[in-house]
């Protein structure tokens, strides 16, 4: 479902609004969640207590959704995505975040971000801002269960 194009900086004004591709998807187990939450010092019952969580009214326990937004960077480059005319890029932030759905575990997840250009504000020496919109997907939930505006400040080649 990826897109093949070749992505550059230089026609950023001309993809604006469109779609660049999809990401391969990406699978979310249990103890990567136990290692985000220790990572992270967010610890609890319901991302981390199987036993606790499957009597919540989520019936088990859930990702973090800044463990699903930390893999923006990830969907970008696995989609294939890095600019041909960019280098050294600098994660810039996020402008709007939005976690639509919960994403339970279980025995595991598998996620995957359909991304589009939202804009590329030229900079010195040719460098963009290039802010990037991702739609999360999760495998078997229908709709899209996190938004995100990804800002990320690309060098020129």
């Amino acid at each position: 479902m990826k897109h093949n194009k070749i992505f550059k900086l230089a026609d950023s004004e001309r993809l604006t609004g469109k779609s660049l591709g999809v990401s391969p998807w990406v699978f979310i187990d249990q103890t990567q969640v136990n290692i985000f939450a220790e990572v992270t010092r967010w610890r609890t019952p319901g991302h981390c207590d199987p036993e606790y969580a499957s009597n919540t009214k989520y019936g088990g326990t859930l990702i973090h959704g800044f463990h699903v937004i930390s893999l923006l960077s990830h969907f970008f480059k696995s989609a294939d995505l890095w600019p041909e005319d960019g280098q050294d890029p600098l994660n810039y932030g996020i402008d709007k975040v939005r976690i639509l759905k919960p994403i339970i575990i279980g025995e595991g997840v598998r996620l995957r971000s359909h991304i589009s250009l939202i804009e590329a504000v030229p900079k010195k020496e040719k460098d963009k801002l290039v802010k990037t919109k991702h739609e999360i997907e999760v495998q078997h939930i229908e709709g899209f269960a996190i938004y995100a505006e990804y800002l990320t400040y690309w060098h020129a080649v």
